[in-house]
C-alpha cells in the first residue's frame, strides 16, 4: 500500500514539474518569454557560434476583462509598462495597439503561447528557449547552441 502511494505521489509530482518546466502553468497566469544571448560569438539564424547564456526574463499579463497587458522584465528595476487598447483572448492569445510615446515592450502580440516578432518590416530580433533549458543555461550548464526561436 505505502510503495502504490509514494509511486502515485511521485508521478503526479513528475506531471506537474513537467507541466512547470513547459510553461503551460503558472501561479500568476502570465506568459514568460525566456531569452538567451550569444557570448563571445555571434548569432547565425537561431545557432550561437560563441557560448549561449540566458538573457532576460520577459513576463506579460494578460487581462480579457479590462482588456491591456501589462509587460515587465523579471528581476529588473526598470519599471513596468502597459498596452491599455488591447483584444485579449486569454494568456495565450492576445494583440494590442500600440502608441508612439508608450514604454516599448519585446512583442505586442502573443499568439498560441508564442510572441511575434513584427509587423510591416519591422523586426523585433530576440532569441528565446523553453523555460526548462533556459533553468539548465542558468544552472551553467551549456549543452544548447540553438535557439528555439
Amino acid at each position: 500500500m505505502l510503495r502504490k502511494s509514494l509511486f502515485g505521489i511521485s508521478l503526479f509530482a513528475l506531471v506537474v514539474l513537467a507541466l512547470w518546466a513547459s510553461d503551460r502553468i503558472t501561479l500568476q497566469g502570465e506568459r514568460t518569454i525566456f531569452t538567451v544571448k550569444c557570448d563571445g560569438g555571434a548569432w547565425q539564424g537561431r545557432r550561437c557560434t560563441g557560448t549561449m547564456v540566458p538573457g532576460e526574463q520577459y513576463a506579460f499579463r494578460a487581462s480579457h476583462t479590462r482588456n491591456e497587458v501589462l509587460y515587465w522584465v523579471r528581476w529588473s528595476n526598470a519599471p513596468s509598462g502597459k498596452f491599455t487598447d488591447c483584444m485579449v483572448k486569454d494568456r495565450d492569445n492576445w494583440t494590442c495597439n500600440v502608441q508612439l510615446d508608450q514604454k516599448p515592450a519585446l512583442t505586442f502580440e502573443m499568439v498560441k503561447g508564442k510572441p511575434t516578432r513584427g509587423v510591416l518590416g519591422i523586426e523585433m530580433p530576440f532569441h528565446s528557449l523553453p523555460k526548462w533549458k533556459w533553468w539548465v543555461l542558468d544552472m551553467g550548464i551549456h549543452a544548447f547552441s540553438e535557439a528555439d526561436e
